[in-house]
């Protein structure tokens, strides 16, 4: 899986986002479709990106508790 590609469709998909600030609940089926690849290595990209600081990802404190992702 290329990261760059996914990070870009991450930030896209986080950009577009109404919400205030701006996350998104990032779907890794979803995702995982559309690039064509396995739900498990869009799951380990998206983790790498966390860990280099690209991406932002924190718990939602309200039901339903979705792990959602920021912009640095």
């Amino acid at each position: 899986m290329d990261k760059e590609k996914l990070l870009s469709r991450a930030q896209s998909m986080i950009m577009s986002s109404s919400k205030n600030p701006k996350y998104m609940t990032i779907s890794t089926v979803k995702t995982a479709d559309l690039f064509g690849v396995d739900p498990s290595e869009i799951d380990q990209g998206l983790n790498e990106l966390v860990k280099e600081g690209r991406l932002k990802k924190e718990k939602m404190s309200k039901p339903p508790h979705h792990e959602v992702y920021l912009l640095p």
